[in-house]
């Protein structure tokens, strides 16, 4: 098996700093023991301009087989017709990976001790993978690696080019490019994706591969469009093990969501040593001040309009004030996760008249949200393109006309006061704008006086004296019939 990476540089910033992050000097070339062969890196150039390490491993195939798990439970699908005679020395699969990760241990980790500045800092890379198993042809390495940024050049391999007649085998020459990316993130996504592309893997799966896949596809698995593809392939299509996986990377987009640690959305069990009080985690802060509003309003009958996984709902159905909850979103798959965290199948049926989750867009007006007493969107505007926001707009003030509508968007000014927030980015990777709270109030009054409201301003979360709340919400209360006011 083959892989080279190659980066390029400046005289400031010499593309010979990848022996730093590799930890493995460009002048030697070094060999490394593993259980089923033994590994090589080298370095078939390097200097300021351009640097490129190989990882060649050879593989034992007699220690393959004595190791792997080519009988009994689980065997390998080669091993099953060919034990020693297969494709396992010559192309990528989770041999490589493993490799990656035993000898480029540091490196994956984003680890670097002679220089630590090295590893956050972006670098063209260039990997080239000559033999790559890929169940599902260049179409699928495409549709894996593309999403993460890379350019991708994905070519069939012809099963023998002296007989063209025979076509393509199931193998692709990988060329993978990106001219802003860090080793770690590469490294990374190579481990996981090589077993994902061969749909096999060399050893035994276990729970701890688990724990494998969240740490290696941190940042980057849980918002892959490919995500149950990728989970299930990578734990062998082990049905227990994917669906414990699928829910921790749940846990991980909806502790995103709400801006608040995995630990405080998964805290069923608190550990009877912790003493220290903890702070609210902001996501609960915001349902308290919507849950507040809406008893001020009067409200019995309320709209959840882009209620994602259903926290709200969970909160406002504990309240026997509210008669009627209908929880709106356009994912199936988060008004499945919805339906999982509120028990639907087990609530009893006074309780379950109560909630209705309903599949939608606030793109278009929909007559099923007529006449109800308010409408919540609780972090749902900056996930809109701003083009789009007209129609949602009219869609919910001007169609649905509830008496109430409540909006909590974040507040950007309040990003400085987030230590673990880069500065000039947003707090989630899919909102499309964060606003001042000048630019909310001027979008508020504005949808206000159009459809016959009244605006009113309320800070949720600890009120900066400089920057304001995190989160900013508006109170509309209609103030003019609909037959009032002109089209």
């Amino acid at each position: 098996m083959f892989l080279t990476l190659t980066t390029t540089g400046t005289p400031e910033r010499p593309a010979t700093d990848l022996g730093f992050l590799l930890h493995k000097h460009p002048e030697k070339a070094q060999a490394f023991s593993t259980s089923y062969g033994t590994a090589h890196v080298l370095y078939p150039e390097a200097d300021a301009e351009r640097c490129t390490a190989a990882l060649l491993l050879e593989v034992d195939a007699v220690a393959l087989v004595r190791r792997g798990k080519g009988k009994g439970r689980g065997g390998a699908p080669d091993a099953a017709l060919a034990q020693y005679v297969n494709d396992r020395p010559y192309a990528a699969s989770s041999l490589l990976a493993v490799a990656l990760s035993n000898v480029f241990s540091s490196a994956m980790k984003g680890v670097c001790n002679a220089r630590p500045e090295l590893p956050a800092l972006p670098r063209p890379l260039r990997i080239e993978l000559p033999a790559l198993p890929a169940r599902g042809g260049p179409g699928l390495v495409r549709r894996l690696f593309e999403p993460l940024g890379w350019t991708v050049t994905a070519e069939l391999v012809p099963l023998d080019t002296e007989f063209p007649q025979w076509g393509d085998s199931r193998y692709v020459r990988l060329e993978l490019e990106s001219a802003d990316r860090t080793l770690a993130e590469a490294l990374r996504h190579l481990y996981v994706l090589l077993p994902v592309l061969d749909d096999a893997k060399h050893y035994w799966v276990s729970s701890d591969e688990v724990d494998k896949l969240l740490r290696a596809g941190e940042g980057w698995l849980p918002g892959h469009p490919e995500q149950q593809l990728i989970t299930s392939r990578y734990l062998s299509r082990r049905w227990s093990l994917t669906r414990q996986a699928t829910e921790r990377l749940e846990l991980v987009r909806l502790a995103e969501a709400d801006d608040s640690e995995v630990e405080e959305i998964d805290n069923a069990v608190q550990a009877e040593t912790e003493t220290e009080e903890r702070p609210t985690p902001l996501a609960v802060r915001r349902r308290e001040a919507i849950t507040a509003a809406l008893k001020a309003s009067g409200a019995a009958r309320v709209l959840d309009l882009g209620c994602g996984q259903g926290q709200l709902v969970q909160a406002l159905l504990k309240d026997p004030a509210f008669t009627e909850i209908v929880g709106l979103d356009v994912s199936m798959r988060a008004l499945t996760i919805a339906s999982r965290r509120l028990k639907l199948d087990r609530m009893g049926e006074r309780q379950a008249a109560r909630v209705k989750l309903l599949q939608g867009s606030l793109a278009y007006t929909d007559h099923r949200l007529k006449g109800y007493d308010a409408a919540v969107l609780s972090e749902v505007i900056e996930h809109l393109d701003l083009p789009r926001l007209p129609a949602l707009e009219y869609a919910v003030f001007g169609a649905a006309r509830p008496r109430t509508v409540l909006v909590t968007t974040p507040n950007v000014e309040y990003n400085v006061r987030w230590e673990s927030l880069p500065a000039g980015h947003v707090r989630h990777g899919d909102h499309r704008f964060e606003w001042t709270r000048a630019q909310f109030r001027a979008w508020a009054e504005a949808v206000a006086a159009r459809h016959g409201y009244e605006a009113e301003f309320v800070p949720v979360g600890p009120d900066d004296p400089e920057v304001g709340p995190p989160t900013q919400m508006a109170v509309f209360t209609l103030t003019t019939p609909k037959e009032a006011k002109a089209a």
